[in-house]
């Protein structure tokens, strides 16, 4: 992969960053769009109870380690819909948030989930979280057995601000594993879970069941990064760090 820099290879788990091309100059400018790639190949959860792990809200209240608040607000056909999530940041830089328009199709066995941000006028951006954009998010979940699956990740998405580079190297280095191996734990626990919540409820495979209200994508536009405000983070400091040090 041109460009794609393999920052962690681990158990079966792999993550990429897209680093830059270097200038003219040869120095790499710190680029304002963030890249990511991850893999993980699952030997012991099948394809299709990845795909319901990603799509479960209630579920991911139990397993997603960096969410503050995650909810839909509206659905716009039979695999499409308008939610919210918010996450934590590492320390001292602020939390971030984003408005998705979600698609999913489950084609051949195979699964696939999409997002990129959009502007919902209810939902306009917080004082205490920074707006980010997802420019284009998705899962990609693959069988390879009855009880086994890839697991692809993607992400190409503009924080909004300068980060400095721990930021982005403990986003690469610790802060995706640690969410993957999180996903994959959600997928070994989900078939016993979800037998005791709801077990015969899962919009995402049959439309019917959702209660959403409906919307016209007509309402919704697609957030143009830079009609946001850009937050200069780039001096802080990892509180991590700065815990240990003292």
């Amino acid at each position: 992969m041109e460009n794609w820099l393999n920052k962690y290879d681990n158990n079966g788990m792999q993550v990429w960053v897209e680093v830059p091309p270097a200038s003219k100059k040869g120095n790499h400018i710190p680029p304002k769009i963030h890249k990511i790639k991850c893999k993980m190949i699952i030997k012991d959860v099948s394809a299709s109870t990845m795909y319901d792990v990603i799509h479960d809200g209630q579920y991911r209240k139990k397993w997603d380690p960096t969410m503050l608040e995650s909810f839909d607000i509206a659905r716009l056909s039979a695999n499409a819909d308008v939610g919210y999530y918010s996450w934590i940041c590492p320390k001292p830089i602020k939390n971030r948030d984003v408005v998705t328009l979600r698609s999913w199709e489950v084609k051949d066995d195979e699964y696939t989930i999409m997002n990129f941000s959009v502007k919902h006028s209810k939902y306009p951006p917080r004082s205490d979280l920074v707006r980010a954009i997802s420019i284009l998010t998705g899962y990609f979940i693959k069988p390879t057995g009855p009880n086994s699956c890839t697991f692809i990740y993607l992400s190409q998405a503009d924080p909004k601000g300068s980060l400095p580079k721990w930021v982005v190297n403990k986003a690469s280095h610790v802060l995706a594993p640690r969410v993957m191996k999180c996903v994959h734990k959600a997928g070994q626990n989900y078939p016993e879970w979800k037998q005791q919540n709801s077990p015969d409820q899962k919009p995402w495979l049959f439309p019917e069941q959702n209660t959403l209200p409906m919307m016209d994508p007509a309402q919704l536009s697609i957030q143009r990064a830079d009609s946001l405000e850009n937050v200069d983070e780039s001096s802080k400091v990892d509180a991590q760090d700065s815990e240990d040090s003292s």
